[in-house]
C-alpha cells in the first residue's frame, strides 16, 4: 500500500533503538524524511547507519537531544522549527515496589514521560494547524488500560498520555489534523528481552519468553512478544493520509492481551 508521505518529514523522539528505530524505519521506507533522535551522537549515527544500510536512498536526519529535558527540547524545536509529522516515544520506565518508588522517580518519570511530549506538541501542533495537515502520535502502553502493579508510576504515565491526545484532538476537529495514541503490548526489544531475563534468569531465551508471556501475560492471544516492526507498520499508517477517518483515538497494537472490548 503507498503511503504517500514522501513529501512528509516526521520527527521521531528515542529513534535510536528500540520501537522508535522500527518507526523511523518504517517512515522511511514509505518515503518520508526522518529525523532520528537519541541521547548520544554515537546511538544516532548507529541508527542512521542501519537504516540506510538497507534502504540507501532513506532520506535521514539526524538529531541529538534528550528530550526530556526542557533545555534540549528547545534545541530540537530550534533545530527543526516545522515538521509534518511527531511520534512522541520517548519513555522510560522500571520494574519497581510501589513503596520504593521515590518522590523523585514519580517526578523524573512524569518529566520524561509526559512532558517531552507535551512541549513539543505544544510547539509543533499550533504549526501544523496552519499548514492545515498533519499527525502526532503518541507511543502509549497497554498499561494504559491494564496498569502493572510493577510499575505503578509508568502506567500512570501512560494513561495520562491517553487523556491528552483526546484533548488535542478535540483542539482540532474539523481539519485535516489527527492525533491518536498507539498502545503496544509487551515487545520485542533489548530492555524488554533483558528484563525478562531477570525475571527467569538461567533460562534460554525461547523458553523465557514463552515463560514470561503463559505466567505474566496469560490474557496475550498471540502468547508471543510483539515484533517492534509490527507496531511500527501500525504507526505508519497512522501516519498517512491513508488514516485521515482516525483521530482522538486510542489504538491497540497489544496482540489481544487487553480483554475489554472498548
Amino acid at each position: 500500500m503507498e503511503l504517500k508521505l514522501s513529501n512528509k518529514t516526521a520527527l521521531v523522539t528515542a529513534s535510536s533503538g528500540g520501537i522508535g528505530l522500527e518507526i523511523a524505519r518504517s517512515l522511511a521506507r514509505e518515503g518520508a524524511a526522518v529525523i532520528i533522535n537519541g541521547r548520544t551522537s554515537e546511538k544516532v549515527t548507529k541508527a542512521c547507519v542501519d537504516i540506510c544500510s538497507e534502504q540507501p536512498d532513506a532520506k535521514i536526519i539526524q538529531l541529538v537531544a534528550d528530550n526530556g529535558t526542557v533545555e534540549d527540547t528547545e534545541k530540537t524545536i530550534t533545530e527543526f522549527p516545522d515538521i509534518d509529522i511527531l511520534v512522541n516515544n520517548l519513555g522510560i520506565y522500571e520494574a519497581v515496589d510501589f513503596f520504593s518508588i521515590t518522590d523523585r522517580k514519580w517526578q523524573h518519570i512524569f518529566e520524561v514521560n509526559i512532558m517531552s511530549g507535551v512541549r513539543l506538541s505544544r510547539h509543533y501542533l499550533e504549526k501544523i494547524l496552519v499548514q492545515k495537515d498533519g499527525r502526532i502520535v503518541f507511543i502509549s502502553s497497554e498499561s494504559a488500560i491494564d496498569p502493572a502493579p510493577e510499575m505503578a508510576h509508568y502506567s500512570a504515565t501512560k494513561t495520562m498520555q491517553l487523556a491528552i491526545c483526546r484533548s488535542l484532538a478535540e483542539l482540532i476537529k474539523g481539519t485535516n489534523v489527527t492525533v491518536n495514541a498507539i498502545l503496544p503490548g509487551s515487545t520485542k526489544t533489548v530492555g524488554v528481552e533483558e528484563f525478562i531475563r531477570e525475571v527467569f534468569p538461567g533460562v534460554d531465551d525461547e523458553t523465557a519468553e514463552k515463560r514470561f508471556m503463559s505466567e505474566n501475560r496469560p490474557t496475550s492471544l498471540i502468547q508471543r512478544l510483539i515484533r517492534p516492526e509490527e507496531v511500527a507498520d501500525f504507526v505508519a499508517f497512522i501516519c498517512s493520509p491513508k488514516a485521515s477517518a482516525i483521530n482522538g483515538a486510542c489504538l491497540r497494537v497489544d496482540g489481544g492481551l487487553i480483554r475489554s472490548v472498548f
